[in-house]
């Protein structure tokens, strides 16, 4: 490493985003950043700990946001960007509802299956190529590649937050 220059990965593994360049590698590599943190917070962790809430009456855990994370790939990169028809991964569409015979590695398989559709996806289009939102209250309004990815890192971003005080609760690992 040159004087001023970042490492490729932080001390935990996670890549270190760039910090000039052209503007499509900085998208991806945060999405990237942030996709490795949420990762960071499921690791070492058994499948009773990531079934773990957080605080009453919030059902939220870390196994339900890996698994709507997947849910969020398939949905803006698939169905919005690619225009593709595709039903939900877990069999419902936010994700969170957990299934007791499914646990961490196979919801961290499926989600990992849905990053790289969507990098094959996105991988034929410019950051200014559009998609159509399919449902909900937007519903019809066309979003460019380069905004579902800036909407992509925000969403991911918000989860972290949450993971954070997951983890936090289940074994008192902080930071990240």
């Amino acid at each position: 490493m040159t004087p001023g220059s970042f490492p490729a990965t932080l001390p935990d593994g996670r890549p270190v985003p760039r910090a000039t360049g052209d503007e499509r590698p900085m998208l991806e590599d945060w999405l990237d950043f942030h996709r490795a943190t949420l990762e960071l917070k499921c690791a070492g962790l058994d499948d009773a700990q990531v079934r773990r809430t957080a605080a009453e009456p919030s059902q939220l855990t870390l196994l339900g946001l890996v698994q709507h994370l997947a849910e969020v790939e398939r949905n803006w990169f698939q169905r919005v960007v690619g225009g593709l028809d595709v039903p939900p991964v877990f069999g419902e569409e936010s994700g969170f509802a957990l299934d007791p015979a499914r646990g961490l590695a196979a919801a961290l398989d499926a989600w990992r299956r849905e990053i790289e559709h969507g990098r094959r996806v996105c991988a034929q289009r410019s950051l200014d190529d559009v998609g159509r939102i399919t449902d909900g209250p937007m519903a019809g309004v066309e979003v460019s590649v380069r905004w579902v990815l800036i909407h992509m890192i925000e969403e991911y971003a918000r989860h972290n937050g949450h993971a954070d005080i997951l983890r936090e609760r289940i074994d008192g690992t902080t930071g990240a």
